[in-house]
């Protein structure tokens, strides 16, 4: 793989391996390019189902806009622990969810109450680099678990042991995978299951994506596993699973005595959750499921699209089976995956995230999200197809 031509702009090269900071600069430097579609980021583009919306219009016209307790509404919470029970098997009550402003902030309090100075995170590579920030923050050291294309992104139970050290707190899953698309299978998740009961290891399992596993794979929460209910802490939330993200509700399951201490500080910090956005979420929790099948076959025939397309233009496009996201080789091009983002932007007038957006040593692979109608992302895969051809040469 190449170095990074220099021609590509400074505040691109500049942040090339900051993840975050590297996404950023892409989605900045997509403003200055006329029509472009943008297949970057991971907010899903459909609405907010109608009878969500109308709860947060009469939760206003009832003047239900108080504050509400700091861990969340207890109707809201009840509802989130049912559906865990239900769904995920996890056994939950109102007692073990603190409903947040989004996922975002659910990791930060997770790292605040669980870490202290010097306690190691196992994390899977690539990884998305929100995390690395509270746990930074927190005064937690990162360490890198490797996962592998050619296991389509599972994680290996003996890699996770392989990193263990004493100073090692927690274990980070992210199932479906924020960047390869790549799920935690049932036997993968007893085998590690096995791993953090043995080492006496806290998971930390993020299931934003989890409604949306594909091509007959299965969803799997370890903390319904035998033994893993007093060891899991769940992140999940509503902006991914009902077209949410800007209502901010995000929700953390795990032992009471935790979300005790996750409640002391965001009673210091932030507060609780704008009351419209719980009601709000309370429709969503406990109303049809037939909104979350729709946006299903939507996401399913989208990604149809984009991995046959990128298929054509002759990428390897691997096993993605979850989440929003498609993970191609980019290799077989020779071009650096930060260049040939670039590339697509300026010429075909196409955003997607190169590799090293989401950790070292993945600058041959592009994150490409299907978060665009089914229209845009023909057009994009018509504008990419001559660019490809043009650099693979």
């Amino acid at each position: 793989m190449t170095m990074l031509n220099p021609n590509i702009p400074e505040a691109v090269r500049a942040v090339a391996s900051d993840g975050t900071k590297l996404r950023y600069a892409m989605m900045e430097l997509a403003k200055q390019f006329p029509d472009v579609i943008a297949l970057g980021r991971g907010d899903p583009d459909l609405d907010t189902p109608a009878h969500i919306v109308e709860a947060a219009k009469q939760a206003m016209r009832d003047q239900r806009t108080g504050l509400t307790p700091v861990a969340g509404l207890p109707e809201l919470r009840d509802a989130i622990a049912h559906n865990l029970r239900t769904r995920n098997g996890l056994p939950v009550e109102r007692d073990n969810i603190i409903v947040t402003t989004g996922g975002q902030e659910g990791i930060f309090l997770i790292m605040q109450a669980l870490l202290d100075p010097g306690d190691e995170v196992l994390v899977p590579d690539p990884r998305y680099t929100s995390y690395d920030d509270s746990i930074l923050r927190a005064g937690g050291k990162m360490v890198m678990v490797p996962t592998y294309p050619e296991d389509a992104f599972d994680l290996r139970a003996e890699a996770v042991e392989a990193a263990i050290t004493p100073r090692t707190k927690a274990l980070l899953i992210v199932t479906p995978s924020n960047p390869t698309g790549g799920i935690l299978t049932e036997a993968s998740a007893k085998a590690i299951a096995d791993v953090a009961i043995r080492h006496n290891i806290i998971v930390i399992s993020d299931e934003i994506y989890g409604r949306f596993v594909f091509d007959g794979w299965k969803h799997v929460s370890i903390g319904s596993l035998p033994g893993m209910a007093e060891r899991t802490i769940t992140l999940d939330g509503f902006s991914k699973t009902y077209a949410m993200t800007g209502w901010r509700v995000g929700f953390v399951a795990a032992p009471a005595n935790l979300i005790d201490a996750m409640t002391t500080i965001k009673t210091l910090t932030t507060g609780p959750v704008a009351s419209v956005s719980q009601w709000a979420s309370v429709a969503a929790a406990t109303g049809p499921d037939e909104v979350v099948q729709d946006f299903y076959r939507i996401y399913d025939e989208r990604r149809a699209i984009m991995k046959n397309g990128l298929g054509e233009m002759g990428f390897d496009i691997g096993d993605a089976r979850g989440g929003f996201f498609i993970w191609p080789n980019s290799s077989s091009t020779g071009i650096h995956a930060t260049e040939l983002s670039y590339l697509v932007l300026q010429e075909a007038r196409v955003l997607v995230f190169p590799g090293a957006g989401f950790g070292q040593g993945w600058d041959s692979f592009l994150r490409v999200t299907v978060l665009a109608p089914t229209d845009q992302l023909r057009e994009a895969v018509e504008r990419m197809r001559p660019v490809i051809a043009k650099y693979r040469g």
